[in-house]
């Protein structure tokens, strides 16, 4: 053999061997219908009873009961499939994010499943029962200064992301279009479809603004008279995990505020009251944002003469709040 075809082979194989390992280092981004982020969405749609106007009907969507237990599981595995499509998301990397606890949770379900590691940046005072969740998965926590709510978390992550961005990947959920495209693309989808295209309301909280910005789009492109109402808590301190106070916080990049047809503020303590309820009479053990949700619809519902069809979301399930 000449030296000149020995050396060929030797940098064929070179080749052969590096495209081997950047196939395998890049997840392929199909989802194998044996895993659980396979099932994420496709939640019911259920007729909450209340006392209203005849033919005003409220309908809560049921995201608690995604396999991550939240509304979260979307973006999530939206942001995820994006990152790796994109080449941002590498095998070996971890995934590093700002979250009150939801979109954390989603993190590692996901990242489990896929083969990541995950690392968040959470608020101290998050509940004690979302934090056990997060370590039974692995996940690396990071506490932040409850003061700051969620916006100290945003700025402890771009830091430590701004670090060592080789070894991260950082999804920004609050400023990346992937979150709001996964409720465009299935959450109003299927609004549209249990409803039967007669939904006329839309009522959701503001956190990542997400659900709404999405929802709402895609809802008006199928119903241009369509309103849509935002909830946020009515004061910057608040016990409404995962909700922000837009008017005191750092405003989500994603957030439209032309699509807002009006903007309901809840308290905390109605917010409570409705998810007691909603525990005693309609059997939904959910969490105090979607007790906030379903209050505001309630108040929009109340209101109204004509026949209408007004949908919340129940953002999570109660369990993560029940605290030793």
């Amino acid at each position: 053999m000449t030296a000149k075809r020995s050396h060929f082979l030797e940098v064929a194989t070179v080749f052969v061997f590096v495209m081997q390992l950047e196939v395998f280092e890049t997840p392929i981004t199909a989802i194998d219908p044996g895993r659980v982020e396979a099932h994420i969405g496709h939640t019911p749609l259920l007729r909450l009873r209340l006392d209203l106007s005849p033919g005003v009907q409220v309908f809560a969507k049921a995201e608690h009961l995604n396999p991550g237990g939240s509304v979260k599981d979307r973006a999530a595995l939206s942001m995820i499939l994006e990152g790796e499509r994109s080449g941002k998301l590498k095998a070996g990397m971890t995934i590093l994010d700002a979250t009150s606890g939801n979109t954390g949770i989603a993190y590692a379900m996901i990242g489990a499943s896929r083969g990541y590691t995950v690392k968040v940046c959470l608020p101290k005072n998050a509940s004690p029962a979302r934090k056990r969740i997060l370590r039974s998965y692995g996940v690396e926590i990071v506490e932040t200064d409850p003061m700051l709510s969620t916006d100290g978390a945003q700025l402890l992550a771009r830091e430590i992301f701004g670090e060592n961005p080789e070894k991260y990947f950082y999804p920004d959920q609050y400023n990346n279009e992937a979150n709001w495209l996964a409720h465009y693309e299935t959450t109003a989808n299927e609004i549209w479809q249990q409803t039967e295209g007669r939904v006329t309301h839309f009522v959701t909280g503001l956190g990542t603004t997400g659900t709404f910005v999405g929802v709402t789009r895609r809802l008006r492109e199928l119903n241009p008279r369509l309103k849509a109402i935002a909830v946020q808590p009515e004061s910057p301190l608040h016990g409404l995990e995962g909700l922000k106070h837009l008017p005191s916080a750092i405003t989500p990049g994603i957030f439209d505020e032309s699509l807002v047809t009006e903007t309901l503020e809840v308290a905390t303590e109605d917010a409570l009251l409705m998810t007691s309820k909603l525990a005693r009479q309609e059997g939904l053990l959910v969490g105090p944002s979607s007790g906030a949700n379903v209050f505001a619809a309630w108040r929009v519902a109340a209101a109204l003469r004509e026949p209408a069809v007004v949908v919340t979301v129940l953002c999570d399930g109660g369990e993560r709040y029940l605290n030793d």
